[in-house]
């Protein structure tokens, strides 16, 4: 074989067997009969996602409004900032007046204690009544001496 020459064939001498040969015709039914159902199922994902694509687009340009509608909300937002320091001022009296309360509370506490510890057993005292009864300046007959 000398090397100039060339063992392939152009397409322009096959090209009129194209449509003459069985043998390839059956070859390019069988080969888009195994790629056909790949086709098919690759068209309707690519087809199912367009649709979740544009679903997904709705979804976001719903949330872009809700976020439009919060960014306006805090740009109108009253200025807070005094009455957040209005209320710490108060928290802080409040503190204050439960210390005062609590001292004071402890420091009452003491004090029956105190009392209570230093209070010495008394037994009660009878009165024995007078054998007449006395009468006031008012007219009225009392029984104990103290009253008159």
């Amino acid at each position: 074989m000398d090397d100039t020459e060339s063992t392939t064939t152009s397409a322009d001498e096959n090209t009129g067997n194209l449509c003459d040969n069985p043998t390839r015709d059956t070859l390019a039914e069988g080969l888009l009969g195994l790629l056909k159902p790949t086709v098919d199922q690759l068209d309707d994902r690519v087809r199912a996602t367009r649709i979740s694509q544009l679903e997904l687009k709705q979804q976001i340009d719903s949330l872009n409004e809700e976020l439009a509608k919060v960014r306006e909300a805090l740009n109108n937002h009253p200025d807070l900032d005094p009455y957040v320091k209005k209320l710490i001022a108060c928290k802080h009296k409040v503190t204050v007046v439960l210390n005062v309360l609590q001292a004071s509370q402890d420091r009452l506490n003491e004090i029956r204690r105190m009392i209570n510890k230093d209070k010495p057993v008394h037994t009660p005292v009878q009165f024995q009544p007078s054998t007449e009864p006395e009468q006031s300046t008012s007219g009225i007959v009392s029984d104990h001496p103290s009253i008159n």
